[in-house]
């Protein structure tokens, strides 16, 4: 919440507007000015103040007393996504994966010690969790998220697992810090990673790093199955090749999507304008 800069430049009402704007999540997409106060920490006339600048912006609509977000809000994330050039690359691999598996697919990248969805194309099937763009999820407890920490240096993944400690979460379900980093070190080695029913029950999957033009792994792709119609075997065997092959696929397309030339045109200014 806000209130936890520590830097001469910290601008303390950017970061209660972005309180106000992830206080509404799936539990409450719909909330009172009250309950939006007490969910971003605020006082009353202070939320109040932040949503109208919001609905203002286009970002926050108002009905009979009540807030909810608008579509706008995407944009703030997609316009990550979109810098990246990665998810408009990535989604017909997806699809083609996809098809050749008949499971779901997911691309993610590391925020902190969670990861966060970016892209997705799913199967309708019954599974233990619902997955969006933007979910997030404990890396530890994930194939994609395993991926990701085995990439990072050794003082990176430190500094990673050491916020988990001070937020009082387990390094991994039922692991010691030491066998999570045995199995990151394993994770680095072979190239692909599995998470078997460590997030929920009967979810399983297998993820491999997306790279970009330089070799860094930036992103984690995985499939999921349901583990009661899906063994370990099978999906290793059958499925882990798909999926290492469309990796191969996305990071050479991104990598060349880098390489473009890319050239800045400057439009000549209108009489008049004295703008920058």
């Amino acid at each position: 919440m806000a209130g936890r800069g520590t830097g001469p430049d910290f601008v303390e009402a950017l970061a209660r507007g972005l309180d106000v704007l992830v206080a509404f999540d799936r539990a409450h997409p719909t909330m009172s000015l009250t309950e939006v106060a007490a969910a971003a920490g605020l006082a009353r006339p202070t939320a109040r103040r932040l949503l109208l600048t919001l609905e203002e912006l286009g970002f926050v609509r108002s009905a009979n007393g009540t807030f909810s977000l608008t579509p706008k809000v995407l944009s703030l994330g997609m316009a990550y996504v979109g810098a990246l050039g990665l998810w408009d690359i990535a989604r017909p691999h997806l699809e083609t994966l996809v098809t050749r598996t008949g499971e779901s697919s997911s691309m993610a990248q590391l925020d902190g010690s969670d990861i966060v969805y970016v892209a997705r194309v799913a199967v309708p099937k019954l599974i233990a969790l619902r997955v969006d763009i933007g979910t997030r999820f404990p890396a530890t407890q994930t194939s994609q998220g395993k991926v990701l920490l085995a990439a990072l240096s050794p003082d990176e993944l430190a500094a990673t697992l050491a916020e988990r400690s001070r937020a009082g979460l387990p390094p991994g379900t039922g692991r010691s810090a030491e066998q999570l980093q045995a199995e990151l070190t394993s994770v680095r080695a072979r190239g692909w990673a599995l998470a078997d029913e460590e997030l929920a029950p009967g979810v399983r999957s297998v993820a491999v790093p997306v790279r970009d033009r330089h070799g860094v792994v930036r992103a984690a792709m995985n499939v999921t199955v349901h583990a009661a119609e899906t063994s370990a075997e099978r999906l290793l065997g059958e499925h882990l090749p798909h999926l290492l092959r469309t990796a191969g696929d996305i990071s050479a397309d991104w990598a060349l999507w880098q390489s473009r030339p890319h050239v800045e045109l400057s439009l000549p200014r209108a009489a008049g304008d004295t703008t920058g």
